[in-house]
């Protein structure tokens, strides 16, 4: 019965990020905030949504553990499994900005956190507020240096003619999605955790962690297996800063999140920080800003390894 629950949630979150997406992207339209803009904050803001609620909703039912591995574990998952299968089925070309701003702002945030987590065991509401701000000085930046005609191919123009009545009915279905999605989803791995004798944050970092990376996975891979846009490396970055930034930065001002799991910090986040730093070499060795099939292949190895070593060591 737990797992229906999983997957209802599952089902539920993906329903919910959708509507959420629409209804925000035509609501921006509506004052009249460019494409650009539109495509780097506020599709990021909703796409970041069932990650935000599930954190949110583990952080108030008393299960710290699984709020911070849900983003430590998504963002393990959104390089080890969703760029590296995509990368399988095609190669991805690399932009100069992931170097530049991309990746040295995804390690900045990274390190900031573990440093706000090791520090007393807590991300306070201040904290929380500091990463958030950091987020907009993020996007600010992001912003400025962006080319006015780069539009993000996310964005879809038919949206500006949305009523204001289809615009509300999207939000209020979203909104009720995502609420019931992130508390099923949340209950029923608790339950399974206990009936399989794993601890929440192993729950955490595996099964929700897939979970709110499936349907990005799945956009990613029907796009480059139809070859109609280049997957932006970017995106997912983009992605694991939102992550660490909105979902927990939001999350800890509503309510300050305590580690309760001393393997979160011994050693999920070295797991985190390493498929991050790892881009790198990938990206430059042997040939220069590609990530082609056979490094797609090593991270998705590596991401297996990650996650057998999950449930059969508890990870040292």
């Amino acid at each position: 019965m737990s797992l229906l629950w999983v997957i209802l949630g599952f089902v539920l979150l993906v329903i919910g990020g959708e509507f959420l997406v629409r209804s925000s992207v035509a609501l921006s339209f509506k004052f009249n905030i460019s494409k650009m803009v539109i495509g780097m904050t506020v599709v990021s803001f909703a796409t970041s949504a069932p990650e935000l609620l599930v954190s949110l909703q583990a952080a108030m039912s008393g299960s710290p553990a699984i709020a911070i591995n849900n983003v430590v574990g998504s963002n393990i998952a959104n390089i080890g499994l969703v760029l590296g299968v995509t990368a399988m089925v095609g190669a991805i070309a690399v932009d100069k900005s992931f170097y530049k701003l991309n990746w040295p702002a995804m390690m900045l945030f990274s390190i900031v956190l573990y440093y706000f987590l090791k520090n007393d065991n807590l991300l306070s509401a201040i904290e929380g507020g500091i990463l958030f701000v950091g987020l907009v000085v993020f996007l600010f930046i992001l912003i400025k240096n962006a080319k006015q005609d780069a539009i993000p191919e996310e964005v879809d123009d038919k949206l500006s003619n949305t009523s204001n009545f289809k615009i509300v009915i999207w939000l209020l279905i979203g909104a009720a999605a995502l609420y019931f999605g992130s508390e099923w989803l949340v209950e029923g791995s608790k339950t399974i955790a206990r009936s399989i004798g794993v601890s929440e944050a192993v729950i955490g970092v595996s099964l929700i962690a897939i979970g709110t990376s499936v349907p990005e996975l799945a956009a990613s891979v029907i796009a480059a297996a139809k070859q109609e846009k280049a997957i932006s490396l970017g995106n997912l970055i983009g992605s694991n800063i939102f992550n660490i930034a909105s979902v927990l930065g939001l999350t800890a001002i509503v309510k300050p999140i305590p580690v309760t799991e001393p393997q979160i910090l011994n050693s999920d986040f070295f797991w985190m920080l390493g498929f991050a730093a790892v881009l790198i070499p990938l990206v430059f060795l042997p040939k220069r800003l590609q990530i082609s099939r056979v490094k797609g292949f090593v991270l998705v190895l590596a991401y297996g390894v990650f996650m057998f070593l999950v449930f059969t060591k508890d990870k040292f």
